[in-house]
């Protein structure tokens, strides 16, 4: 299949996944041709500068992929199934429908080029020439240990993002960051963990909590286990007795559950949070860089508000892959530079030819 058709073909599957995004075959085209120069350098040779060049995909792709975020194993697949390269899908053990419903929505050809297993066959990684792992640290250690000389290893391990509202006297913001909290539990590496509002903190962080409720309304959080009960429970506590105790701290929580938590501190140094919709409110400091100096190297997403250009290269140096508006932190473009680097440019060798 050329370009064009696997794109028609992944659009049109695509169009079934609204965790996805709207990608069309303009966007997936136009994906390639921001890439690699030329949206049908794929298929043949084109003209590059004085002589004539054409990609090849590097195959077969490895991809290692998590059950947190369905979206991103299926951008991932996407991705490999555009430059044309044969996919071996390592699924985790408890399974994800989503890899399947969408290879079931794929033209023969397409569907032919992915191989799917629960379990991690050795062949896999003998034959295997690129391998994307998605996971914890530990999980990306383990296979960089594995890689042999000359595979392309693309890691996207545990990350972290935040909000930062800029300006917001309205609090236009709050149903989208709740969303952006709620969506995937806060399991995602585009989920944020810290609000920083500038103007009142506190009064934001009260009425998110009133939005967080509203969400689990419509969109309830997934069931959680014993141990993710325990540790938000144990965050509760320690955050209600800090609020007895000192009026820098306040905490709002849904009643009989662990469903949403919203927690206020008047303390610029960025918190973690145990996830599953716990989030924390902070007012933004003026030199937010000092706050973040801890996780710098972890940073992955920023959602602003106002996502104005001039509030974007307030924050561009602080180590963020992507900064987008509150409300659309979830659904990242294709053209995203995951991890700061390209994505389909890495898994393309090049051939040049001078006529």
């Amino acid at each position: 299949m050329l370009t064009l058709q696997r794109a028609e073909a992944l659009a049109e599957a695509a169009a079934a996944f609204p965790i996805l995004g709207e990608i069309g075959v303009t966007d997936l085209l136009e994906t390639v041709r921001l890439e690699l120069g030329h949206e049908a350098i794929l298929d043949g040779f084109q003209s590059y500068g004085r002589h004539m060049s054409r990609a090849v995909p590097i195959d077969p792709i490895l991809h290692i992929v998590s059950g947190n975020t369905p979206h991103a194993a299926l951008q991932s697949l996407l991705r490999g199934l555009l430059l044309g390269a044969r996919n071996l899908v390592k699924l985790p053990s408890s399974g994800l429908p989503e890899v399947e419903e969408f290879l079931s929505l794929l033209p023969e050809p397409l569907r032919l080029r992915v191989q799917v297993a629960h379990q991690l066959p050795d062949e896999w990684l003998r034959k295997s020439r690129a391998w994307i792992v998605f996971g914890s640290d530990e999980t990306v250690a383990h296979f960089r240990k594995l890689a042999r000389p000359g595979i392309v290893f693309s890691a996207h391990p545990h990350r972290l993002s935040l909000c930062v509202v800029f300006d917001d006297p309205g609090f236009e913001s709050l149903p989208f960051a709740a969303r952006d909290v709620s969506l995937f539990d806060q399991k995602g590496c585009l989920s944020p963990h810290d609000i920083y509002v500038a103007g009142d903190a506190r009064a934001y962080a009260e009425r998110l909590a009133v939005e967080m409720a509203r969400v689990q309304e419509r969109i309830p959080r997934s069931p959680i286990s014993r141990e993710e009960t325990a540790q938000i429970a144990d965050l509760r506590a320690n955050y209600t007795f800090r609020a007895a105790n000192d009026p820098r701290v306040q905490i709002w929580q849904s009643e009989g559950s662990t469903d949403w938590t919203v927690i206020f501190e008047d303390d610029p140094w960025f918190a973690a949070s145990c996830l599953n919709r716990l989030v924390f409110v902070k007012p933004l400091p003026e030199d937010l860089s000092f706050a973040l100096d801890p996780v710098r190297g972890w940073l992955a997403g920023a959602g602003i508000w106002p996502a104005t250009p001039e509030n974007a290269e307030k924050i561009s140096r602080l180590g963020f892959s992507r900064i987008c508006q509150i409300g659309r932190m979830q659904e990242p473009p294709l053209t995203w530079h995951q991890e700061g680097a390209q994505t389909l440019a890495h898994f393309v060798q090049w051939v040049d030819f001078e006529p």
